[in-house]
């Protein structure tokens, strides 16, 4: 029996990609980058050329009637990965635009064997093909014609021990006809989606043959240091609940008496949500919360959506950033996804070590992503939850809420079905004289008080009434006052 021929896989350089791809990019594979213009498909194909390209794996890159080998040039050496040294000597650039302006596949072909026997590439692209194909059709427009051309292409790539890329401007359609498609071993696509004024980018890995690709549509990011994914993060299916402390372990929220209304603390690995209108406090409770793992030796890391690390309005969570004891990701950038942000969350909580988690709050969060995600934000949202659970964080989120008076509401957008615990706060007026409640609503197994109380925010720090709130018909939208 012959032994199995290892499938070799190349490392990208392009972060997210090769997890997307399933583990790198096979080589010798024959590779299809396809997309709208300006989805960032050349941008793609050349940061891969570059982290690849070395003096024992040369490049040529092959441009037809694109743009030509000068002007790229002149704007991809603006992206930090562009190395100048290797253009020339690693990297070779080839105009193809003379013979696909003769329309003779046969003539293309032969310059693109020719250029290979001088350089013996391991890397060849070609951008783009498709412009190349209606170019150098010619008088050959039958689809058989088109179809050898490139079953011959491809045989020659195979032949050369080179793994190739042919970038071009597909649409999605173009799949099911295009004879191109059925050769390839692999097929990206770039896309960029407009709704209203905020832009969102994606990409998919379609085919990449011999490998588990990570399967939908990833968000990423084009900068000055090329392209950045952000594959969508789902927990293991074995992995749930793995990282969860014992149910009996019991973190304190920092205030006493709200401790004492959850039945004795967050259950370690809990997701909370505080709900309640503008200026009740959540922030400040969120603040207790981080602090009370500080004096435990626990780090925290907190997400803020709506205010700059400079601008944060209470002492305590300043003064526990800056002593390293909590972190803080600033979230700032509109058009966001969910993903990208959950990239980043999950960085500084690998990087710090944290065991709480605060995000600060769910209302900024969904108006600073892009709104394309807002259509799914609630789903969005479960599989955040379920990531971070798993990985063994008690998470604690806020929620802005419309105080309506006379109804109880938990969520703006229905996330408390989500969590484990939900904590509401709302106002009563009486006498002139706006008061805040706070209650339990929901903590997932043990008892709880279902008491509304008094809460206060003083000097000291938060009070919470040690019974039930002097007021009656809270919920009816007309409270009173009790012995009034």
């Amino acid at each position: 029996m012959t032994d199995k021929l290892a499938l070799r896989t190349l490392e990208t350089g392009v972060p997210g990609l090769d997890t997307i791809l399933g583990g790198g990019l096979p080589e010798l594979s024959f590779n299809i980058i396809g997309g709208a213009p300006g989805s960032g498909k050349t941008t793609l194909a050349q940061q891969i050329m570059f982290a690849l390209a070395r003096p024992d794996r040369k490049a040529l890159f092959f441009t037809a009637m694109g743009e030509p080998p000068v002007k790229m040039l002149r704007y991809q050496q603006l992206f930090s990965f562009f190395d100048v040294d290797k253009v020339g000597s690693e990297i070779e650039f080839i105009s193809l635009a003379p013979q696909v302006e003769l329309g003779d596949y046969d003539a293309v072909l032969a310059q693109i064997l020719d250029a290979v026997r001088a350089h013996a590439p391991a890397l060849v692209f070609i951008d783009s093909f498709r412009s190349f194909i209606e170019g150098a059709r010619g008088a050959q427009t039958e689809v058989a014609d088109l179809q050898t051309f490139v079953q011959k292409l491809a045989a020659h790539m195979t032949t050369w021990k080179a793994t190739s890329f042919l970038i071009g401007e597909y649409t999605s359609n173009e799949a099911d006809r295009n004879p191109i498609f059925t050769v390839a071993d692999g097929i990206i696509w770039l896309s960029q989606h407009m709704q209203r004024s905020a832009m969102s980018r994606k990409i998919q890995v379609i085919k990449m043959r011999g490998q588990k690709q990570r399967a939908g549509l990833h968000p990423f990011r084009i900068d000055s240091g090329g392209i950045e994914i952000f594959p969508r993060i789902l927990p293991a299916r074995d992995a749930q609940g793995a990282g969860i402390r014992a149910p009996a372990t019991r973190l304190s929220t920092g205030v006493l008496r709200l401790d004492e209304m959850l039945g004795g603390g967050i259950p370690a690995g809990y997701a909370v949500l505080v709900g309640g209108p503008t200026g009740c406090g959540k922030t400040i409770l969120a603040t207790e919360f981080l602090a009370a793992g500080a004096a435990s030796g626990e780090t925290g890391v907190v997400a803020v959506f709506e205010r700059d690390p400079g601008q944060v309005s209470n002492d305590k969570l300043d003064a526990l950033v800056r002593s390293g004891q909590v972190g803080m990701l600033s979230v700032s950038v509109l058009d966001l996804s969910t993903d990208e942000m959950l990239h980043e969350l999950i960085q500084m909580i690998d990087r710090t070590g944290a065991t709480r988690v605060v995000l600060d709050s769910l209302s900024g969060f969904e108006m600073a992503i892009a709104p394309e995600y807002r259509e799914d934000f609630r789903e969005s949202l479960y599989r955040m939850v379920a990531v971070l659970r798993a990985r063994g964080v008690t998470l604690l989120m806020t929620s802005e809420l419309e105080d309506r008076y006379d109804e109880l509401r938990f969520s703006a957008n229905g996330s408390s079905v989500l969590v484990d615990a939900v904590i509401v706060q709302r106002y009563v007026e009486s006498q002139c004289e706006m008061h805040t409640l706070i209650g339990v609503i929901k903590v997932r197994g043990p008892r709880h008080s279902r008491q509304l109380r008094l809460f206060e925010i003083t000097d000291e720090g938060i009070v919470i009434g040690e019974g039930p709130a002097p007021f009656d018909g809270v919920l009816t939208g007309a409270p009173r006052r009790l012995g009034a």
